[in-house]
């Protein structure tokens, strides 16, 4: 075994410490990286909630993460050493089912190994995420981070922004078609400047008209008001796609309504249970989805457009030993659009 230097829940309080966490020797397909941004994701605070109080194998969070690679298993030849990567939330899968054979590992019969909180595949140990300054992953899972991205803004790509990016494929957006996004966080953001870039005419839905301008500058060609009775009747069936990215839990219902016949609402920023009419679905054919992550061929064409296109996340970048303050912020949603770590003060 190895170690590095990452921050780890403590048990009793779920508050994030600094300590020497260890990373397996390297097997013959993997790549070992130097962790150097890492985005913080909503996931993370729910993990670290959860973990308060228990008796759960240790947890380091930390899932959308670029970095480059120092060293490479003996079986590896898509990376060198120097190479810079971006790595998401899944680091493994089963490789054999029809879902990773169709390149759909997101959705692995066996589960995915996901990069922190997750079981090895060989030895059963549980992954520790990128909120360190070194990870080592099975070499298929990495992906090459294309020039010209900032390594920093690239990071969220990697689950903020395949979690977009995949639906939105999925559901042919593209030239004349209407997307909705309803949430401008770090999904939402994402998804209103892909959906723009794939040439779609976009709208945000929001509660407060004074988010008009950000809109406008991500790609948005419309706002819609949520708490305006009057603006929300005149979108009524207006919408082929709406991404719902809002993180907790509220109405599906005046949502759908803004969705047009045979169109469809993409569920994906709260992941608890969800109650909808029947009706509200039935009047215009409607269809509730949702999605997850990305398998490795989506992830892959993502970042190739998000380089020809000059996307990557509007970010806040912080020292990791701001790790706390980071976390706090994002509870009460005081960020514009994503905090990404730092990892370098690790060291």
């Amino acid at each position: 075994m190895r170690s590095t230097t990452g921050w780890q829940a403590d048990g009793s309080t779920g508050a994030l410490r600094r300590v020497s966490i260890p990373r397996r020797d390297l097997r013959r397909d993997d790549v070992a990286v130097r962790v150097d941004h890492c985005g913080v994701c909503h996931s993370d605070l729910h993990a670290l909630r959860a973990h308060r109080g228990g008796d759960a194998p240790a947890l380091v969070p930390g899932h959308e993460f670029t970095g480059v690679v120092t060293e490479t298993g003996p079986d590896v030849t898509r990376f060198r050493v120097g190479d810079p990567v971006a790595v998401g939330n899944i680091v493994d899968s089963c490789g054999e089912c029809a879902m990773c054979a169709a390149g759909q590992e997101n959705f692995c019969r066996d589960f995915p190994t996901l990069t922190y909180g997750g079981a090895d595949r060989h030895d059963g140990s549980t992954t520790l995420g990128g909120y360190s300054r070194e990870y080592v992953l099975r070499d298929r899972f990495a992906y090459p981070l294309p020039a010209g991205l900032d390594p920093a803004a690239a990071a969220p790509l990697m689950c903020a922004g395949i979690t977009v990016w995949e639906p939105l494929r999925a559901l042919g957006v593209g030239p004349g078609t209407r997307v909705a996004v309803s949430g401008l966080g770090g999904l939402g953001h994402l998804a209103v400047k892909f959906a723009a870039a794939l040439g779609a005419e976009v709208a945000v839905v929001t509660r407060s008209a004074d988010r008009a301008d950000e809109a406008a500058r991500l790609g948005a060609h419309d706002l819609v008001v949520s708490t305006d009775p009057d603006r929300m009747a005149a979108a009524r069936d207006r919408f082929d796609v709406l991404i719902d990215t809002i993180p907790v839990p509220h109405d599906l219902g005046p949502y759908l309504g803004l969705v047009a016949v045979d169109g469809t609402l993409s569920h994906l920023g709260h992941l608890g249970t969800v109650t909808v009419e029947a009706m509200d679905l039935l009047v215009g054919r409607k269809k509730l989805s949702s999605s997850g992550s990305g398998g490795r061929p989506a992830t892959a064409a993502m970042l190739d457009f998000c380089a020809a296109h000059g996307i990557t996340a509007d970010v806040e970048v912080l020292p990791s030993a701001r790790v706390a303050e980071a976390l706090e912020r994002l509870e009460r949603n005081d960020v514009r659009h994503r905090f990404v770590l730092d990892l370098s003060d690790l060291s």
